[in-house]
């Protein structure tokens, strides 16, 4: 039953025996969407073995395509607000806070599965948290004469500053590849695990007469913590602004604020993470930043031969 399984998935399927061990949930109801095509999704995925991949692979495949589905993709827990994408160029940096690793065979395996890179997707970073943007200046005169404003995040209003992220977050990324709407309440779930890790100096709201019209929420690379490392480096993890040429420039405008308000606290650099290939995101911090790191989104054709 759909219902016994974790994250809301459809289906699961396994592998196991001399060759190793695999498994992986599938959805097939709500998934997203894609033109021209019924989406299969293949996510919680863990494997031994390249047979065993092979295995649970070739069983995913062929329930999705029962359930009629006609292409298949993955890694991806149900949908892209959740964990998905493998790192399949891991650079030279070590994994940063809130960042989904994987085995480095992993992606070989789906490859040797019949899996092809559907999306691909950069983390950069800046090593100089003292260099501005010299465009901000002007949006910055324009945003005031409209009356737009920047402030940091109350913590002592956590839910409600929430609420006002979650409501920019869904209509800006509408346009977004693969987007599916996502529950309030899962959304603020989501953000209050973090809710320990965030200094309020670096979730930045932009709003005008009361009502938030965008927001960058970055968080310390608590992960140098963790290996016993001075925490010097922030992580610019969602960047959010209402669509609207009376909006043009803000999320420049935040991401040079966030990187000042770092700078400030102490930080010396800055990684933008998790970025699609074509994201507004990616232009903003190709005027930062350098890539470090590359994600592929993978996907098998269904359809009969």
């Amino acid at each position: 039953m759909s219902g016994d399984l974790p994250m809301g998935a459809d289906g699961r399927v396994t592998a196991g025996g001399a060759s190793g061990s695999g498994e992986a949930l599938l959805w097939w109801r709500q998934v997203p969407a894609l033109a021209g095509e019924r989406l299969g999704v293949i996510g919680g995925f863990q494997a031994t073995t390249e047979p065993a991949t092979h295995d649970t692979l070739g069983q995913a495949a062929a329930r999705l395509r029962a359930e009629g589905c006609t292409l298949a993709v993955g890694p991806m827990d149900g949908n892209t607000w959740r964990r998905y994408r493998f790192v399949t160029d891991a650079g030279t940096e070590p994994p940063f806070f809130l960042e989904p690793p994987n085995p480095a065979v992993w992606p070989e395996w789906w490859r040797g599965a019949g899996f092809a890179p559907l999306a691909e997707f950069y983390s950069s970073a800046t090593p100089d948290l003292t260099t501005r943007d010299t465009r901000v200046a002007g949006v910055a005169a324009r945003m005031t004469a409209a009356g737009v404003t920047v402030r940091s995040l109350d913590p002592t209003r956590f839910e409600d500053e929430l609420g006002k992220i979650y409501d920019v977050s869904v209509v800006s990324f509408q346009g977004n590849f693969l987007y599916t709407p996502l529950a309030r309440e899962e959304f603020l779930q989501q953000y209050r695990a973090v809710q320990a890790r965030v200094r309020p100096e670096l979730v930045l709201l932009a709003e005008q007469a009361g009502r938030p019209v965008g927001y960058v929420f970055a968080v310390p690379d608590w992960a140098q913590a963790q290996r016993g490392e001075p925490v010097t480096t922030l992580i610019l993890k969602t960047l959010a602004v209402l669509p609207g040429r009376s909006y043009a420039g803000l999320g420049a405008l935040l991401v040079d604020r966030v990187h000042a308000a770092g700078h400030t606290l102490g930080f010396r650099r800055a990684i933008h993470a998790l970025m699609h290939e074509s994201n507004q995101s990616r232009n903003l911090s190709a005027h930062y930043a350098v890539t470090i790191r590359r994600y592929t989104l993978l996907a098998r054709s269904l359809r009969a031969a």
